[in-house]
């Protein structure tokens, strides 16, 4: 059996840095629901915006 791996992202763009975790929370509140199954986040640090879509199908965007 392979062993787990420890991760950390964060992303750092100009003057500043913002991690997973942080993003994930982001979504989580800025979608305000409790039903997400399956959350993906598209960064665009040109935009200072994150994109969103919670299972397949609701999207929004939120600034960093």
């Amino acid at each position: 059996m392979a062993a787990k791996v420890t991760t950390k992202i964060e992303l750092q763009y100009g003057d500043k840095q913002i991690t997973e975790d942080q993003l994930v929370s982001l979504a989580k509140k800025a979608y305000g629901k409790k039903d997400i199954k399956s959350l993906d986040i598209y960064v665009k640090p040109e935009e200072s915006k994150a994109y969103y879509v919670v299972n397949g199908d609701v999207n929004g965007s939120f600034d960093l």
